[in-house]
């Protein structure tokens, strides 16, 4: 099978020993010539810090990177001083989300939604930053309905994102029946499957349960069948993510984008599996 560009997401080490390992699988997943890495950071900025020192690692690796930027709590200025910043290194993507406020506060800055902070750097920063936000095919959680949630993706786009890329699901028909309602409301960009390999089952309920992705009943019943056999829930999750990428791309998807929990192994794998399909 012929396998469409693909990116790769990583959240930021929080120990010297984690930046090391995270270099190392890098150098791994760098064998598939990925379209970019992305990096995350936690509630309200809480990890910027060392966000932007990977990201500004990876960047002078001479890799594409792109910072996931959150606007809840942010102030103007302070964005702009980081979009400048990110200019005069070379960086030319960003993830623009809305984010969460820090545990504790009440206020939210001067920005809303996310499609506040996507017109805020086109408006400084004109066409310089490819601008990626992101996508709820099965409904953002704190939305109030489907057709809320639906209309402020699209004003995102309308606002000046590049593309989107989803929250992670292994249900292939909430994806494709998002992408025909979107398209319908007249976006053209790019929708990207966010691609969530199952290495294990506890640690992606929790997951799951907080952001909203739904997993169908029978994945999470057979997970929970194999107990604390970890062998037979890769085995697993690798045959479930592996047929839901299949579909994908069959379906015409223009790019996949891993959700790799800073490991370069299952992401390869899957990779492996769909070219030797």
């Amino acid at each position: 099978m012929s396998i469409p560009p693909v990116s790769f997401e990583f959240f930021p080490p929080n120990t010297p020993e984690g930046m090391v390992k995270l270099r190392a699988v890098r150098e791994q997943l760098d064998a598939e010539a990925p379209e970019f890495y992305s990096v995350t950071y936690g509630a309200g900025g809480s990890t910027q810090s060392k966000t932007l020192a990977a990201v500004l690692e990876i960047a002078a690796e001479g890799r594409a990177v792109a910072p996931h930027l959150s606007c809840i709590g942010a102030e103007r200025a302070a964005l702009r001083e980081l979009l400048a910043m990110l200019r005069q290194q070379g960086i030319r993507r960003v993830v623009a989300l809305r984010g969460d406020l820090p545990s504790g506060t009440v206020k939210g800055g001067e920005f809303r939604y996310a499609s506040d902070l996507v017109r805020f750097i086109r408006e400084e920063t004109g066409d310089w930053f490819h601008i990626e936000v992101a996508a709820y095919p099965e409904v953002h959680p704190q939305a109030r309905s489907a057709r809320d949630d639906l209309d402020a993706f699209v004003q995102k786009m309308q606002a000046g994102a590049d593309s989107a890329i989803t929250q992670y699901f292994f249900n292939a028909e909430a994806f494709l029946r998002f992408r025909d309602e979107v398209a319908a409301r007249g976006v053209t960009q790019p929708l990207v499957p966010g691609i969530m390999p199952i290495t294990n089952f506890t640690q992606l309920a929790r997951f799951s349960d907080a952001c909203g992705a739904e997993i169908p009943r029978w994945i999470r019943q057979r997970l929970a069948g194999f107990g604390d056999d970890v062998a037979s829930i890769r085995a697993f999750g690798l045959d479930v993510v592996t047929a839901l990428c299949a579909r994908l791309i069959d379906e015409g998807a223009s790019s996949l984008h891993f959700y790799t929990l800073n490991q370069a192994a299952p992401s390869l794998e899957i990779l492996h599996r769909l070219r030797e399909g």
